[in-house]
Order: C-alpha cells, then sequence, then structure tokens
C-alpha cells in the first residue's frame, strides 16, 4: 500500500519505518525545511528518549491526560520494547537517578540519526517543505493537496503533526472532533522578593499544593528559583496536571510550598525547639537546622522573622510560628506561564474516544491513523511524551 505520513518527528519517523518495514510504499510530508527539529533539543540536546517504568499499570499514572487509552498499548510498546528497538540498532542506552532514559552519548544526533539512516535503510521517502494544505477521502483511499497544488495518491494516512493547528485542522476537516490545545510542561512566573535574588538556587524535595480556582493539585521532587520564577521537575509536573485549569485562570493560582518534604509543622516546630535550645548563641539567619541552601534559609528567616541578626535565644514563640508556617507552607502567587526550553507539549488534541488505541485507526475517517502529540495524550516531565509518540506509532504502522 502506500502510505502518506504527515509529520516528520519523532511519532511520523517511528510510524513510517514500522510501516515501511511491513513491505509498504511510504513517504513523509514535513512542513519545515528541516526534520525532527524538536528530537535534536529534546532534554537539553541529549533527547530523554524514555523512561525506566516498565510497568504499564505504573507507567500510565505519568499521562495527566490518556493514561487510560494507553494502558492497553503499553502491553504491546513500552518503554522496555523502546530500549530493544534502539539497541538493535546499535544505540546503547543509560538510565539516571531519577528514571529518565538517555543514549550513552548523551547527544540528541545519536537519536536523529538513527532515526534517519532507520527511515532510509527501510525505503521511507521523506520530503521537506511538503506543506499539507487538504486531505479528501475518495473511496477506500486518500488525496493529499500540497500547498504547492500537488496532488498524492495515498491508501494510508498517519498523521503525526503534533500540536500544530494546521494539523488540527485537517484532522477536523476528516470528521474528527478536537479537544481545544492549551500548553502543558511549562515553568511558572512568580515576582516575590523571598526568592528574587536567588536564581539558580535548588531543592532537592519539596512538597508543592497548586491552588486553582476550581480545584488543588500536589506533586513533589526538585525544584529550582530562576531568574522569572519557579521551574524544577515539581513545578512542571504541576504545570502538566493543572494544564487546563491554569489556561481556564489565565495562569493565576497559588502555590504553597513546603520546603522540608514530608514534614508536618508540628515536627518542624519541634526540630526548630531542638535547634534553638543546643545552639542558643547562634544567629538564626546564619544557623540552619537542616541541610538547606543557606541563601535561601536567610531570605525565608529574614521574611518570616523580620529584623536580623538575632540569636536563637532571642527567638520568640510567634516568630518560631511564623517560620514554621513559612517553612511548611509558604505561599507564593502564581503570576503567569513562565518560559521552558522544551515547551512545546500540549494538553489538547484529537477526541480518543473516536480512536481504536488497539490499531490507532480512526472510527471516523477508516485508513486514517494517528501517532503521538496530535492526540489528547500528554505525560509530564521524564521520557513520557517520547514514549508516547514512540507507542502509537509503531502500533500504527504495524497495523496498517
Amino acid at each position: 500500500m502506500k502510505v502518506i505520513v504527515i509529520g516528520g518527528g519523532a511519532a511520523g519517523f517511528f510510524g513510517a519505518i514500522a510501516a515501511a518495514e511491513n513491505g509498504h510504499d511510504v513517504t513523509i510530508l514535513e512542513a519545515a525545511s528541516s526534520v525532527l527539529a524538536k528530537v535534536r533539543v529534546s532534554g537539553g540536546g541529549r533527547c530523554n528518549l524514555t523512561h525506566s517504568c516498565f510497568e504499564p499499570r505504573e507507567l500510565v499514572n505519568s499521562y495527566p491526560r490518556g493514561g487510560k487509552a494507553l494502558r492497553g498499548a503499553f502491553t504491546r510498546f513500552q518503554p522496555s520494547d523502546t530500549v530493544s528497538w534502539f539497541e538493535s540498532r546499535g544505540i546503547q542506552t543509560k538510565t539516571e537517578s531519577d528514571g529518565r532514559m538517555f543514549p550513552t552519548t548523551d547527544d540528541s544526533a545519536t537519536i536523529v540519526d538513527c532515526l534517519r539512516s532507520s527511515a532510509e535503510d527501510a525505503g521511507v521517502v521523506v520530503r521537506i517543505r511538503a506543506n499539507v494544505s487538504a486531505i479528501r477521502k475518495s473511496g477506500s483511499g486518500f488525496f493529499v493537496t500540497l500547498q504547492s497544488g500537488e496532488s498524492i495518491q495515498a491508501d494510508r494516512i498517519l498523521l503525526a503533526t503534533g500540536g500544530s493547528r494546521a494539523g488540527f485542522e485537517l484532522t477536523s476537516s476528516l470528521g474528527h472532533q478536537i479537544v481545544p490545545p492549551v500548553p502543558s510542561l511549562f515553568t511558572f512566573k512568580v515576582h516575590d522578593p523571598r526568592i528574587e535574588d536567588l536564581p539558580g538556587v535548588a531543592v532537592e524535595h519539596v512538597d508543592c499544593q497548586l491552588v486553582t480556582d476550581s480545584k488543588t493539585f500536589s506533586q513533589s521532587g526538585p525544584i529550582l528559583v530562576t531568574h522569572w520564577g519557579l521551574s524544577g521537575p515539581a513545578v512542571l509536573k504541576l504545570s502538566a496536571w493543572a494544564a487546563r485549569e491554569l489556561h481556564d485562570s489565565n495562569y493565576n493560582a497559588k502555590l504553597r510550598i513546603n520546603w522540608l518534604s514530608e514534614s508536618s509543622a508540628d515536627q518542624i516546630r519541634e526540630q526548630l525547639n531542638s535547634f534553638k535550645a543546643c545552639h542558643s548563641g547562634k544567629t538564626v539567619d546564619a544557623s540552619c537546622p537542616w541541610q538547606f541552601p543557606k541563601r535561601l534559609w536567610k531570605s525565608l528567616v529574614d521574611h518570616a522573622v523580620g529584623q536580623q541578626p538575632i540569636r536563637w535565644a532571642e527567638l520568640s514563640k510567634k516568630a518560631t510560628q511564623a517560620l514554621v508556617a513559612e517553612l511548611s507552607a509558604g505561599e507564593f502567587q502564581v503570576a503567569g506561564k513562565g518560559v521552558f526550553k522544551e515547551e512545546f507539549v500540549t494538553c489538547g488534541g484529537v477526541v480518543l474516544k473516536e480512536v481504536d488505541f488497539r490499531t490507532m485507526e480512526s472510527r471516523v475517517c477508516s485508513g486514517l491513523y494517528f501517532a503521538g502529540e496530535v492526540l489528547d495524550v500528554d505525560g509530564i516531565t521524564g521520557g513520557f511524551n517520547f514514549q508516547n509518540a514512540w507507542t502509537t506509532a509503531w502500533i500504527a504502522g504495524n497495523s496498517m
């Protein structure tokens, strides 16, 4: 069969390779002047290609949207299969302490080159600057029209256009409903004197609560102070789970941070009083009971206690309580969506009930298949969005 893949990203290439290795005549149409651009910049140029969660029931918990639909799909192609696929093509991988998996080269070009060479070996034709303007269903096949006016016949189509508006317009023209896309995986703009002079300060593990107009979300993990506010895995996970609620509230919300993860206010108070008894002569802002960034500790103490320096022996019950509140539930106002170097993940896309996840074929338009972010599926940071691309593309390419 003649297969047209629209979109030259991770999902498009992976699906094209699978279809071509099944004997089909496959062409990738990419609107931009280069392919796999997002793969090249992902993971800070290292390409976090998947995550070392090899149990589908646990894996789906890292998808704010689409996890239920992916459950069965992951029993057919999951992270261990991704690793095997790349290893069979000479790419060795490594797992970092947080479960993220990278090529051992720490270079995304390794993955880009592997996908390009695998596509070439399978006979896939790749066309760049091939902007699709329309798709028309004709009998059991399709006619794909390019902006140049060229028309191409296809027996099967794989839509792997990511979160692009053009891709959603093509999908809608073929009868599908689209959940309006909004950004996911972004940092928080926070203007607050407690952190404004502390860019680069990181805390390895915090507990966060994000309170939006309609819902409260909780996450734990590392947090990073930036020039514009707060970032790090804890914040990025919150942004993913709360993507739609944050969009609806114009990215205004309250963020509560327990800087001493898993310690309650009572436990923190007890530790402060114990430290106070043993170190009464030391100044509060210069001596911290925990392994904690010194500059952040001083800033939080200054905010909670006021005029410095004072000794621990001089710390009143009221000041102690203020410090407990600051450490266990410091409240920050989120005033917007910050930047993130990989902010190309969207929440939204093709309505999932209109797609058969056993084959990735449309239930609305026979012969049309989907893969990757064009679907209303998105994962948290850590390699999960790539895994969605690999899994759905592999199933689509092998089901045609």
